[in-house]
């Protein structure tokens, strides 16, 4: 018998099905990262713009608003947004270091999608030194990775590229670096680049960068620095002193994050575990006590010092990286939502600041280049990622060389005292998280339980939870 060819109505359909499943759902996926980006980018700003314009008119007022916004962003993320806490980042790369299915289920749910904007709002309302570029790449993820309800057969390699290039996408949109999104993705998340992935990561980081420009314009996200032809003599020495300053610089912060047990004392690690939401409080107020001190400049990301020193409009003290540095540990250690890419980038270029102090012959902005990728590749330990990062954001193409030299050197430098920093935190979500531990009971005497035991065990089951 012969068989009837497909008619032709029926063999589009199913061609048209088949391209959406391979394209259309990263396609439409990306287009929502894209819009997300946007509209977060522009929630952060708007609500530090609240915060400054309140602390300008109020210089008291941080001593308050920060402890109590501390207070509630810790209850809120412990007890309804488990897996929001930090950056992001290393759940993304649990995420695809497991079975994304499993993972993505307790780490990329919708409701932890918006329990990290909305903690992470509601802490740069209190001035916490947090940036949001890294909670865009959970997000993205996330949103990317909960689209696969759309696809009739899902699997892991499926969900696993849907999580890579929602992660991916989600930073090229933060930064306005789509080049860096590519490189993000090989180097940090997954440490490999997949041949069937890369179309389909590429092709959404192009997506979610044309909405992020279509609604933001052509930017560069610190302006464009102007770097002559002619390089000086000691511009080798600049780079190996910025790469190890920043690079010790980096480390010791990714090794206070990593080993907190040894640092914190026990009174305060006590106060951590067993009252975290007065511990957050606590912290607060030394973020409020380092902002008064600075004159301010060490609340929120740090944007707005890194591009006032690049244009030369900002003054700051060379205490600063010091204090920003203090203020972003002070902010991560609650465990709030909040990213600590653009902090750091404000450090570097606090560090940057300083070392102009040692090379007055080279130009500010080289020098300020140079500590931002330093020290970025020194807390992230991805030195390639860094200088690309760095290259987009300042279109410095001039500096690539010198930029690509300070970020391997930082990088190894940080190594000696910590390992990475997103893959050791990655591995604290490896397992189911824990949930919140009820309050301990009161022991009851004895005698009273012998005598009393109906009363005793009422009044056991209606001892306080957490």
């Amino acid at each position: 018998m012969r068989r009837t060819l497909p008619s032709f109505p029926s063999h589009v359909g199913r061609r048209a099905r088949r391209l959406w499943r391979q394209y259309g759902v990263f396609w439409l996926g990306a287009i929502a990262v894209g819009l997300i980006a946007v509209f977060y980018a522009r929630l952060i700003d708007w609500g530090y713009g609240v915060f400054r314009t309140a602390q300008h008119d109020h210089v008291w007022l941080p001593f308050i608003i920060t402890p109590a916004v501390a207070a509630a962003s810790v209850w809120l993320t412990r007890h309804l947004f488990r897996g929001a806490e930090g950056s992001g980042i290393p759940q993304v790369i649990a995420t695809l270091h497991a079975k994304p299915g499993e993972s993505g289920a307790r780490l990329l749910t919708l409701r932890i999608l918006l329990g990290k904007i909305a903690v992470s709002f509601l802490g740069i309302l209190g001035g916490f030194t947090i940036g949001r570029e890294g909670p865009t790449v959970q997000v993205g993820a996330a949103l990317m990775f909960n689209l696969r309800r759309l696809y009739p057969r899902s699997n892991a390699l499926i969900e696993r590229q849907l999580v890579l290039a929602g992660a991916a996408a989600g930073l090229s949109a933060a930064f306005n670096t789509p080049l860096a999104g590519i490189v993000f993705a090989i180097e940090e998340l997954t440490r490999s680049f997949e041949a069937r992935a890369s179309g389909v990561l590429i092709t959404a980081i192009i997506i979610a960068g044309v909405i992020a420009l279509g609604l933001n314009g052509n930017y560069t996200y610190f302006g464009t620095i102007q770097i002559g032809s002619h390089f000086p003599d000691l511009l080798a020495v600049a780079v190996l002193l910025t790469a190890v300053v920043t690079g010790l610089a980096g480390g010791v912060f990714a090794w206070l994050l990593l080993n907190t047990a040894r640092w914190i004392p026990a009174p305060l690690r006590k106060l951590h575990g067993e009252r975290p939401v007065a511990f957050g409080a606590l912290c607060g107020l030394v973020i409020a006590v380092i902002g008064a001190l600075s004159g301010g400049t060490t609340f929120g990301s740090g944007y707005a010092e890194a591009r006032g020193l690049l244009d030369g409009h900002e003054q700051l003290s060379v205490l600063y990286p010091f204090l920003k540095m203090a203020s972003m540990v002070g902010s991560y250690l609650p465990g709030i939502p909040g990213g600590i890419f653009a902090p750091s980038l404000s450090i570097g270029a606090g560090f940057g600041n300083l070392l102009h102090m040692v090379f007055g012959s080279l130009q500010l902005q080289m020098l300020i280049a140079l500590a931002m990728v330093g020290y970025l590749a020194a807390v992230t330990q991805s030195p390639i990622t860094s200088f690309v990062i760095v290259m987009e954001m300042i279109n410095g193409h001039a500096l690539v060389i010198s930029l690509m030299a300070t970020a391997l050197v930082a990088s190894r430098v940080s190594r000696l005292l910590a390992p990475p920093l997103y893959e050791s935190l990655s591995e604290r979500y490896m397992a189911p998280l824990p949930q919140p531990a009820p309050a301990p009971v009161p022991e009851v005497p004895e005698a009273l339980n012998a005598t009393e035991p109906d009363e005793t065990a009422a009044a056991s089951d209606a001892g306080p939870h957490r």
